[in-house]
């Protein structure tokens, strides 16, 4: 059964752009305006009584306004193109203030390494540190006594809070050391947008410049998030980022939704529930995020998602030893219980063998994401690419962060990881781009 889109009436009530898309619904509107499908109602265009999210000065405004409020923000903004276009306004106001070089974990989202790429920024990357073949980002301890030359060289620190498998950043020490030191820190909390309920755990409660990918952990429609600037002359500089980088035409439908998922209300007993179910087996991973429960299946994991899409369960996430399982405010009980007895049962059915990965310590030194731009690249069969160097970034959909990025070595144990993988990014019929290497030297 499928279940169909339900809403909280009183939220609503509270939501201005909802509240001017409802009036006009109810009233005559015959459509001589974009978009071509003339329905007029809810999927409209800007007109004289809808405001205008390039100049907003009435609903649009007043949501923006409460948005700010709620998330601790001198000013926030709407985003219909995802978190994406909020990482590169961010980057763009970096440049803007002097910001040359950024230091950045390894394991960061594609459109951070894009945006350096676009912008002339350059990622100074250190590697994340490996337990249970889980990345976690390393702590500012860590970050001064591995990584001292690189926060030496970097102007700003870009940092992914919390991450796809829950873990948050060390988010206090970061900022006193930011504060120290007068370098600016951006963090991308595309998966973090509940976390608002939770300073401690928010990435506005520490960032100078934050993006909420709300529609990822709040019940907005895909696409919707907000950008967000802790100063006024950030703020100046961020509207005129997003300016640039947002679309011209904006989806009332996911701006309302946006409104409506920032101010829908904590739940306190999903919560509570997932903590407590995640204490059951040492098989389930909960990190300081309860929303990404992440259960262990080791080399069993691609059939084990599979079996769980036999029984209409789709997880968010496999990664070829771990299942994440992506929860939110809007999360039922009863599904969640669905959930866990589906798990317990498949626990049974496959067993570890033996313990989990013991494997501990930092990835393979990171590289520099730049090549020579006049390098000859070729596409290559992925099983024949095995020692070649890898010409674009390119790994699993999501989280969309490079399995191998562009100037690493490709080796066969993630080309392997490529091969089961249901959905990838940065191949090409089942090809991967390598630098070509001359006759001379091989």
């Amino acid at each position: 059964m499928q279940r169909r889109f339900e809403t909280n009436d009183s939220v609503l009530k509270d939501c201005k752009i909802y509240q001017m898309l409802q009036e006009n619904a109810e009233k005559q509107h015959l459509s001589f305006h974009t978009p071509g499908h003339k329905v007029g109602a809810w999927d409209i265009t800007e007109l004289s009584f809808s405001d205008n999210l390039a100049c907003p000065r009435g609903c649009i405004l007043q949501a923006e306004t409460d948005i700010a409020r709620i998330l601790g923000a001198e000013k926030s903004f709407l985003l219909t193109d995802g978190s994406t276009c909020g990482v590169l306004s961010m980057l763009y106001v970096a440049k803007s203030v002097g910001v040359r070089k950024i230091a950045v974990c390894r394991s960061t989202h594609k459109s951070f390494y894009n945006g350096c790429s676009l912008l002339g920024l350059t990622p100074l990357t250190y590697a994340p540190y490996e337990d249970e073949k889980i990345p976690f980002p390393p702590t500012m301890s860590v970050l001064k006594s591995d990584f001292a030359e690189i926060l030496e060289q970097a102007d700003a620190l870009f940092l992914t809070s919390p991450d796809y498998y829950g873990n948050v950043a060390d988010l206090r020490n970061i900022r006193e050391y930011c504060d120290q030191t007068g370098k600016l820190l951006l963090i991308d909390g595309a998966h973090g947008g509940h976390l608002h309920f939770d300073k401690k755990l928010y990435a506005g409660g520490y960032a100078d410049l934050w993006v909420d990918g709300v529609h990822k952990s709040l019940p907005a429609l895909t696409q919707g998030a907000v950008v967000s600037a802790k100063n006024a002359v950030l703020a100046e500089k961020l509207q005129e980022a997003v300016g640039i980088f947002r679309t011209t035409s904006p989806s009332y439908p996911i701006m309302a939704s946006v409104e409506y998922a920032v101010k829908y209300p904590r739940n306190n007993e999903l919560e509570i529930a997932v903590k407590a179910y995640a204490k059951t087996s040492p098989r389930l991973l909960l990190k300081e995020d309860w929303t990404k429960l992440c259960a262990v299946f080791g080399g069993d994991a691609f059939a084990v998602e599979e079996e769980l899409q036999a029984r209409g369960i789709y997880p968010e996430f496999c990664d070829g030893n771990v299942i994440m399982f992506y929860l939110s405010p809007a999360t039922k009980k009863e599904e969640f219980d669905g959930l866990r007895v589906a798990l317990n049962e498949l626990f049974i059915k496959y067993p570890l063998h033996g313990s989990k990965i013991k494997e501990k310590g930092f990835q393979s030194a990171p590289v520099p994401f730049v090549l020579d731009k006049n390098a000859n690249t070729e596409w290559v069969e992925m099983e024949n690419a095995v020692g070649e160097i890898c010409a674009a970034d390119c790994g699993l959909f999501p989280p969309c962060t490079p399995l191998i990025a562009r100037g690493e070595r490709i080796t066969e144990e993630k080309i392997n990881l490529l091969h089961k993988a249901g959905n990838v990014f940065g191949l090409s019929d089942g090809k991967i781009l390598t630098v070509k290497t001359p006759k001379s030297e091989e």
